[in-house]
């Protein structure tokens, strides 16, 4: 089965790959030829979820699957949220929404924080999705190299080190994407 990932990250795309592994052929916006800017302009993660696969099915006839994810803070209310890759504005990278999410920080003590991922499937034009959450929290200074996002400064709950320090193996068996990508694989396997 082929299916496209409504994506242009290619660390999401690679880690998708990783955990689906070889039983469905995973296709790239850019294979498919779309160059498009998707607007997420809903104010859920569902929401962007769910725009992102209409929009890629709506327009090119296929089989997809989106998703979104938000890093929610709890002392934050929740934020950065469904604006976490443009928490310190719409251009911002990685490490400007590290620091600017490190600095609302400062002094809080309840550094209690997950990350949730819902996945929007679409097949022959309906809708099922999928959520993984991981619960952790921030640490003061970003450590590891790997990953990408916050990772650096988020460690899940159980372990001594943060995303960025394992290996793509280590994350995707317990991250927030990963487990919301099994179970997509779960359900394609029952289709």
């Amino acid at each position: 089965m082929k299916l496209v990932f409504a994506t242009n990250n290619l660390h999401k795309l690679r880690e998708v790959r990783e955990l689906i592994g070889d039983k469905f052929e995973i296709a790239s916006l850019e294979q498919l030829g779309c160059f498009d800017d998707i607007a997420e302009t809903e104010p859920t993660i569902e929401g962007n979820a769910s725009l992102k696969s209409f929009y890629i099915y709506n327009k090119y006839k296929v089989d997809c699957f989106a998703d979104d994810t938000g890093l929610e803070v709890e002392a934050l209310n929740g934020a950065p949220g469904v604006y976490s890759a443009r928490y310190a504005g719409e251009h911002a990278n990685y490490a400007e929404n590290v620091i600017k999410l490190l600095k609302n920080m400062m002094g809080i003590e309840n550094r209690k924080a997950r990350f949730r991922t819902v996945v929007s499937l679409i097949l022959d034009g309906k809708e099922f999705q999928f959520e993984g959450i991981v619960d952790g929290h921030l640490i003061e200074d970003g450590r590891g190299y790997s990953g990408f996002g916050y990772d650096p400064i988020f460690m899940p709950d159980g372990f001594d080190k943060t995303f960025a320090e394992m290996d793509a193996e280590e994350k995707n068996s317990i991250s927030h994407r990963g487990r919301a990508i099994q179970k997509l694989a779960a359900f394609l396997k029952s289709v």
